[in-house]
């Protein structure tokens, strides 16, 4: 539809995903474009199924890329990933501490982690706040990533030094957001719910958590 009408409905685009990840992708429309703005200040955290293949290194750590090596992976077992990922779990816990800027012993840490609530107010570098293993069949794995401030590339990476740390190699096969801060699988649009009517029934869907989550944390 076009005409002097239309011109002034803007539309913003959330936090991105590369061409080669997936999944939940925000949009912001007219207003939206400034609630959209406010959620980024919200930094919240975003959620990923990862796959992985073990046994091959690529140039861009994806199954797609140039291949720059191939290892062996039969010594690999679930219980060697999971400390690995325990390990990562744990120095990026540090890091989420740090960047968090928030006195430990005092009674606001522990009522925000309590809530679940502790995390950087400022930009940080890509922080994990939990890795687990969902399923392992050598060669392939799969993870669940919870993250603030990553992109999909830095995901791949992290694929690609767990098979480093493992003495193997591995490269990543699937990155898919499944919930970005206030939004799951379960608001996303089909591309045949891309009509009218079905973006009208999101945004009313959505309007009441998004504006209790701005006041919750930006009050």
């Amino acid at each position: 539809v076009r005409g002097p009408r239309f011109r002034r409905l803007k539309m913003g685009a959330g936090h991105r995903l590369d061409a080669k990840a997936s999944g939940v992708f925000v949009l912001g429309i007219g207003h939206g474009n400034k609630l959209l703005t406010d959620l980024y200040h919200c930094h919240l955290t975003k959620v990923y199924t990862v796959g992985g293949l073990f046994g091959k290194a690529t140039d861009d750590f994806s199954d797609t890329g140039k291949l720059v090596e191939k290892t062996t992976f039969d010594h690999i077992t679930r219980e060697k990933l999971e400390r690995i990922l325990a390990v990562i779990q744990g120095t990026n816990h540090k890091a989420l501490l740090v960047h968090s800027n928030i006195d430990m012993k005092s009674q606001e840490a522990y009522e925000l982690a309590v809530k679940g609530m502790i995390r950087p107010m400022e930009k940080s570098p890509p922080i994990i706040t939990a890795i687990r293993c969902l399923q392992f069949t050598l060669p392939e794995f799969q993870l669940d990533i919870h993250c603030l401030h990553e992109t999909q590339q830095y995901l791949r990476k992290i694929v690609h030094e767990i098979g480093l740390e493992l003495k193997s190699s591995a490269v990543c096969t699937q990155v898919r957001r499944i919930r970005d801060g206030v939004f799951t699988l379960d608001d996303a649009l089909l591309r045949t719910q891309w009509d009218l009517e079905s973006i009208r029934n999101a945004i009313g869907n959505c309007k009441l958590k998004v504006q209790a989550e701005i006041e919750k944390t930006l009050g």
